[in-house]
């Protein structure tokens, strides 16, 4: 499996570079509705393949072969050790989430030589940790131990207790490990981070909530990045520095998270669009009210609606307000260069989730695969004890088609919503709302069963693997009838007419539509095309 969710980077990620990008979103359980914790993850890269990893700790060997998660490339070995946790996607067993993106930062400090990647820390950590402050140590001893060859990364780390964001780099080539802060999010606050990295300041003696590496500073002087007593040094300043494209096609999602949940957030709007730097926005806020699992999915399905960013309202969204724009993200005309948006919904994603570690409560991954905006989540109990058929690695690739694989179903509804998005796309994301509201009613009834138990290990695992395996299958069933569904129905431009008995025929018995409408183009997109083009369509009389 090849995990490619890192961008090229330089001195700050390159505008240019956002198409393999990936979006955070961290939830606190005093910012829930339900007390959980919640975390979100878009893993998004033109060539991943969206499927449900898995980690069953089987027979112990000594040693732990590791490859680059990105490339495949083999790193050596590091030792392995005599207990680890079933894991399930970016969860484990003791419903600790690791999530990730990738911010570059400094070239120079990348060791190519490191014998740990990024997703290896990941993955290798969610088997070995049952905490999110433990899981923030093992990172460490690994990175250090072993030495570190990604770049940049900023993780989420969440169990049901605590959420931490921490940041980390290398380095540099002749200096093994890494450098890092981490920072528990206040109770009652969410933060966010998106391919550019957010933490500023931070204090240096409150060990309870700010963990770091005790030469974070002292590699930065040693650069000549930053002059200046410990209490005055910025790790996104000195490690990542901001240039328009970090802001326009990274902070500005984490822009458009915020002021969805918080008021008063407009007031960044010059900073998310890349034109204003020092309006710096805030590591975490504090949202209005109180946020439930649904408007948390639903903020990943963000394309700046509302926003001068709105990408559903230009010209480039054509005649039926598709909000995509098609690579690569930089064009020119004339000698001026323009830039299309990055939002947190889009089409290149391989699999997101939205990760609920749950006081008291089995943990649950909202798993989905493709784009966040046209595709549903399925609930997975961390602790179930099998992936479901649909969604297991080696299910079809991305050079495989398989008529059994979630990831595919996704996308053929995808790609047919993106022909008509205002009329396909909007009929889609209305079965969206629809399976996930009927799943979040359903889980407080499996929830009650797990209850009833008395939540016996054996039991509760019986429960959770039969309900996440076949309600995952349910749902797969459903997107591949949708699918016929929607090519019946809008097939050519055309909306075929339907009563409570399905579609209407002309009465004559045999099945020639009877209503049949036909929309055209947004009135935005007519003026365009009579505008360009309108001495040779007018018509004459």
């Amino acid at each position: 499996m090849k995990k490619v969710c890192i961008l090229a980077a330089a001195l700050a990620l390159a505008f240019t570079n956002v198409a393999d990008a990936c979006t955070n979103f961290i939830i606190t359980r005093g910012a829930s509705t339900d007390g959980s914790n919640m975390v979100t993850y878009a893993a998004d890269s033109h060539a991943l393949y969206g499927s449900l990893y898995s980690h069953v700790p089987g027979k112990y060997t000594p040693y732990l072969d590791i490859r680059e998660w990105d490339s495949g490339r083999p790193l050596g070995q590091i030792a392995q050790v005599p207990t680890t946790y079933r894991t399930l996607g970016n969860s484990n067993e003791h419903s600790l989430f690791i999530t990730e993106t990738t911010f570059g930062g400094r070239p120079e400090l990348e060791d190519p030589k490191g014998g740990i990647d990024y997703g290896s820390l990941i993955y290798i950590t969610l088997q070995r940790a049952k905490t999110a402050r433990e899981a923030i140590q093992i990172i460490v001893d690994l990175a250090n131990t072993y030495g570190y060859c990604s770049s940049g990364e900023s993780f989420s780390l969440i169990d049901p207790k605590e959420a931490w964001i921490m940041e980390l780099i290398g380095k540099g080539p002749n200096d093994k490990g890494i450098v890092w802060v981490a920072r528990r999010i206040p109770d009652g606050y969410v933060s966010a981070h998106a391919n550019q990295a957010r933490i500023t300041t931070f204090p240096w003696d409150d060990p309870e909530n700010c963990l770091y590496a005790p030469d974070v500073a002292d590699v930065a002087r040693k650069f000549g990045w930053f002059e200046g007593e410990n209490k005055d040094f910025s790790f996104s300043d000195a490690y990542a520095p901001a240039d328009f494209g970090a802001l326009r096609g990274c902070e500005a999602r984490v822009w458009a998270f915020f002021r969805t949940v918080a008021s008063g957030m407009d007031k960044y709007e010059d900073y998310a669009m890349g034109h204003n730097p020092k309006n710096k926005m805030p590591l975490w806020i504090k949202p209005d009210q109180k946020i439930s699992p649904k408007q948390v999915m639903d903020c990943m399905r963000d394309h700046y609606e509302g926003t001068k960013m709105d990408m559903t309202t230009d010209i480039g969204a054509g005649g039926e307000a598709l909000p995509y724009r098609w690579r690569p993200m930089y064009w020119t005309v004339d000698g001026v260069e323009y830039c299309n948006e990055r939002a947190t919904a889009t089409q290149q994603t391989g699999f997101w989730l939205v990760g609920q570690a749950r006081p008291e409560k089995v943990g649950i991954l909202w798993f989905g695969t493709d784009d966040a905006a046209t595709s549903p989540l399925t609930p997975i109990y961390v602790n179930s004890q099998e992936v479901p058929e649909c969604l297991k690695e080696g299910n079809g690739s991305m050079l495989k088609y398989s008529d059994t694989s979630m990831f595919w179903i996704t996308n053929r509804v995808a790609q047919f919503a993106y022909l008509r998005y205002n009329i396909i796309g909007k009929h889609v994301r209305a079965e969206v709302d629809k399976w996930e509201n009927a799943m979040l009613e359903l889980i407080k009834k499996i929830d009650i069963n797990m209850a009833n138990v008395g939540y016996k290990p054996k039991k509760v695992k019986k429960i959770a693997t039969e309900f996440s395996v076949n309600t995952a299958q349910t749902l797969f069933n459903g997107w591949v009838e949708l699918d016929k569904y929607l090519m019946v129905k809008y097939i050519d431009g055309n909306v075929k007419g339907e009563d409570e008995n399905g579609f209407i025929d002309n009465g004559n018995g045999l099945d020639i539509p009877g209503k049949i409408e036909q929309p055209g183009y947004s009135e935005h997109w007519k003026r365009a095309v009579a505008k360009d083009k309108g001495e040779i369509l007018k018509v004459v009389k």
